[in-house]
C-alpha cells in the first residue's frame, strides 16, 4: 500500500509536512510556532483566551523569526465572543490560517476572509460540521477525546479512530474540496501514519509539540510528562475549576491526574473551592506539579524526551512516509 504524506493540506499551505501546531494556549509561543514553520509544518500561536499583549509579542515574535506564509493563529471562539480584540490585531497582520475551536465560528467567519486567511475549525462531532462549513471553513479538525487541553466530555465526545474516518466519508459525500486534519493521541510516526490510512489529509499535533525545547510550558510540567503513561491522564472539570475558568458545557479539561486532581475528583459539586484553589495555586507558584497542572493528552505515553521542535516534526514524517511506502 502506498499512501503519500505529501498531500493536499500540505501543498495548499507550502508545507514539507502535513503537520500543524495545536495552538495551545499559553505553550504555543512565537518560538514555537516558527520552529515549526522552520521545519515545514504549519505554525499556529496559541492566541487561546484571546489575551492581547500576549498575543502580539508572541505573534510579532513568530513572524520576526519564520516565513510568514507558514505562521497562522487560533482563538477559542466562547472567548472571542467576549473580546475579539486580539483576533482583529492578528488579522492586521495577515496570517496564513486562523484556527477556531469551542464555539460558532460564522460571526468571524468574514472577517477572517476580508483579510485572506484560511479558516480552520475544530470539530469533536460530525453533526458540528455543517455549520463550519457554513463559515467558509477549509479545512476541518476532527478532535478525539484523547487529546491533551479541552475538548469535549465523554458524554458528547469522540475517539480519534472513529471520528475520522467518518468525517472523511461525511466530507467526500458532502464537500470533497474541504480538507481533513486529524487531531488527539498523534505523537509519533505510527500515529501521524495511521490518521492518513484512516482518510485525514494531515495531523494538528498538541502534546508531543507541548513537551519540546521551545514550548512555552514550565519546565517542571514537561518533566512530569516524560515520566507519565497514557494511564496517567484524566479528562474532567477539575483544573478548570481550581483555575477558576468558566468553560462551557459540553467541552472540559485533559491533563495530568496529579495527587491534587485525584483529591478533588469526587468532590466536584462541592460548596466552596476555597481550599483547593489556594492549594493549587500554592502549586503554580512553587513549580509542583503534584498540584499544579500538566496539560498534556493520552499521547503522554508516546512522550520519552524534550528534543527542538524541529527535530519532532522529521521523526514523525520521515518515519511516517517510510510507513506508508514513499514521500
Amino acid at each position: 500500500m502506498h499512501i503519500p504524506l505529501n498531500t493536499r493540506f500540505s501543498q495548499r499551505f507550502g508545507l514539507a509536512s502535513p503537520i500543524a501546531l495545536a495552538p495551545m494556549a499559553l505553550a504555543a509561543g512565537g518560538a514555537l510556532a516558527a520552529a515549526c514553520a522552520r521545519a515545514g509544518a504549519l505554525g499556529l500561536v496559541g492566541g487561546g483566551y484571546g489575551e492581547l499583549a500576549w498575543t502580539q509579542r508572541e505573534y510579532a515574535l513568530a513572524q520576526q523569526a519564520a516565513d510568514t506564509g507558514r505562521i497562522g493563529c487560533g482563538f477559542i471562539v466562547w472567548k472571542l465572543d467576549q473580546d475579539a480584540s486580539a483576533l482583529d490585531w492578528v488579522l492586521e497582520q495577515k496570517p496564513r490560517a486562523i484556527m477556531l475551536s469551542f464555539g460558532d465560528p460564522r460571526p468571524y467567519a468574514r472577517r477572517i476572509a476580508a483579510a485572506g486567511a484560511e479558516l480552520l475549525f475544530q470539530v469533536q462531532r460530525v453533526d458540528q460540521v455543517p455549520m463550519a462549513l457554513e463559515a467558509g471553513a477549509s479545512v476541518i479538525i476532527g478532535q478525539g477525546g484523547e487529546a491533551g487541553g479541552h475538548g469535549m466530555n465523554a458524554l458528547h465526545g469522540r475517539a480519534t479512530i472513529t471520528l475520522v474516518p467518518e468525517l472523511a466519508d461525511w466530507l467526500a459525500a458532502n464537500s470533497p474540496q474541504t480538507m481533513l486534519l486529524a487531531a488527539g493521541g498523534i505523537a509519533d510516526a505510527r500515529t501521524l501514519a495511521a490518521v492518513r490510512v484512516l482518510g485525514a489529509d494531515g495531523a494538528l499535533v498538541g502534546s508531543r509539540l507541548w513537551a519540546t525545547q521551545e514550548s512555552l510550558a514550565p519546565a517542571g510540567a514537561k518533566a512530569q510528562a516524560v515520566e507519565t503513561g497514557g494511564d496517567g491522564t484524566a479528562r474532567s472539570r477539575v483544573f478548570d475549576i481550581l483555575r477558576r475558568k468558566d468553560w462551557p458545557a459540553p467541552y472540559d479539561f485533559r491533563a495530568i491526574r496529579n495527587a491534587l486532581h485525584r483529591k478533588w475528583e469526587s468532590r466536584l459539586e462541592a460548596s466552596s473551592y476555597d481550599e483547593a484553589r489556594a492549594e493549587y495555586d500554592a502549586g503554580v507558584k512553587a513549580g509542583d506539579f503534584t498540584r499544579a497542572h500538566a496539560t498534556v493528552g493520552e499521547a503522554a505515553g508516546l512522550i520519552h524526551d524534550l528534543p527542538p521542535a524541529a527535530q519532532v516534526i522529521e521523526r514523525m514524517s520521515a518515519g511516517a512516509a517510510e510507513i506508508l511506502g514513499g514521500d
